[in-house]
């Protein structure tokens, strides 16, 4: 009998190779290895940081000079002090050598006491009194003061007075002169850093391309193109209320309104415009820090001297210039006023009308008009 043949199909050899799984999982593994000690033998190293904009720069380069301002406020300060210091010292010392002088006189006056008691053919009270370690303990004692005549007393009297106001002196000159050293030390000090301060800025505008140079400048020119925009408003408003005060005044007013805001309206007219007269005489000179002129200023510098011209003592500070006189807001700002600038009031200008001031604005720029919006306005004061 034949064999029939199977219709089973034959079993076929299955290659036993690993899951595709398992190996995409052992790939990455692997990969991660490798990645994870690649980072160990080479750490990455950190991207440098990212170069300062123009706008950056510029924003650092007027802090550094508005706080450079700060500082030439503080040595002014500063000089102001040990001026007055060493004026006094300078007072005291001649003090000193006058109480000198008479000291010495009267103790030729004794001398002359004592030698003719010498001369006598003893040593008297008054040489003993010379020679005594301790004048004054000597010739306190009763029975001394008993041998001595009235004349000899009242000399006595006198030597000792003048050689203690001497000797007052000469301390008080001593302290004096050390409040002096402490107020140049001081002066120093605030020098060094107006100077790191205006190094600083020098340097950071140095390092700018000539591409970064020219967007700097266009910058500038937008921020003063802006102030100048505020100034011509202000200028409107201000010609808007000089009219609305024309038509206001009766056909028999003759004399101008006075400022609500103080003091005589043509007095200090007259005044203030001495001293716009001698700020327009100044356009063009240079600022130089701590300098009060006359061939250059710094901002406090020139408001002083102005109105100085006009008959006004003004102090030397912005700090101090803005306590005196009256208190006035910008809108009501008259030519001749004092209009200070930063939270710290550390820059100062001269309103002449029409939102603009003549100032003494930074170092590397001269004496010149500008608008009061160039810079944030802190408040003005009318100084007369």
């Amino acid at each position: 009998m034949p064999v029939l043949a199977s219709h089973r199909k034959p079993r076929s050899t299955r290659t036993h190779s690993p899951a595709v799984g398992v190996t995409t999982a052992a790939a990455l593994a692997s990969v991660t290895l490798l990645s994870t000690q690649s980072a160990e033998a080479a750490p990455v190293t950190p991207s440098a940081p990212s170069a300062p904009t123009v706008e950056e720069i510029q924003k650092k380069v007027d802090d550094l000079y508005r706080q450079a301002g700060t500082a030439t406020q503080e040595y002014n300060r500063a000089k102001e002090a040990t001026d007055q210091q060493r004026t006094k010292v300078d007072g005291i010392l001649d003090d000193v050598a006058r109480r000198t002088d008479a000291v010495n006189e009267s103790r030729r006056a004794l001398g002359s006491y004592a030698a003719a008691q010498y001369r006598g053919g003893a040593v008297g009270p008054t040489a003993a009194l010379i020679f005594a370690d301790s004048p004054q303990a000597y010739f306190d004692q009763t029975h001394l003061m008993d041998r001595l005549t009235e004349r000899e007393r009242g000399a006595v009297a006198d030597y000792e007075s003048k050689r203690a106001a001497a000797a007052k002196q000469r301390a008080e000159a001593t302290k004096s002169l050390e409040s002096l050293t402490d107020s140049q030390a001081a002066l120093q000090t605030k020098k060094r850093t107006v100077q790191s301060k205006l190094a600083e800025a020098r340097t950071l505008l140095a390092r700018l391309t000539a591409e970064e140079k020219a967007r700097l400048a266009e910058l500038e020119r937008k921020r003063e193109a802006e102030a100048r925009r505020q100034a011509e408003e202000k200028a409107k408003a201000e010609a808007a209320e000089a009219e609305r005060r024309r038509q206001a005044e009766t056909p028999a007013t003759t004399t101008p309104t006075t400022p609500a805001t103080g003091g005589s309206g043509s007095t200090y007219a007259a005044k203030a415009e001495k001293a716009l007269e001698f700020a327009r005489s100044q356009i063009g000179k240079p600022y130089v820090w701590g300098a009060t002129g006359p061939s250059s200023y710094d901002c406090s510098g020139l408001t002083q001297a102005a109105w100085k011209a006009a008959g006004v003592d003004l102090p030397r500070t912005t700090w101090d210039q803005v306590e005196v006189g009256t208190r006035v807001a910008t809108a009501d700002l008259l030519p001749g006023d004092l209009v200070f600038f930063y939270d710290d009031i550390s820059h100062v200008g001269l309103y002449i009308g029409d939102g603009m001031m003549i100032h003494a604005p930074k170092p590397g720029a001269n004496v010149r008009e500008e608008s009061i919006y160039y810079m944030p306005i802190y408040g003005s004061v009318r100084p007369a």
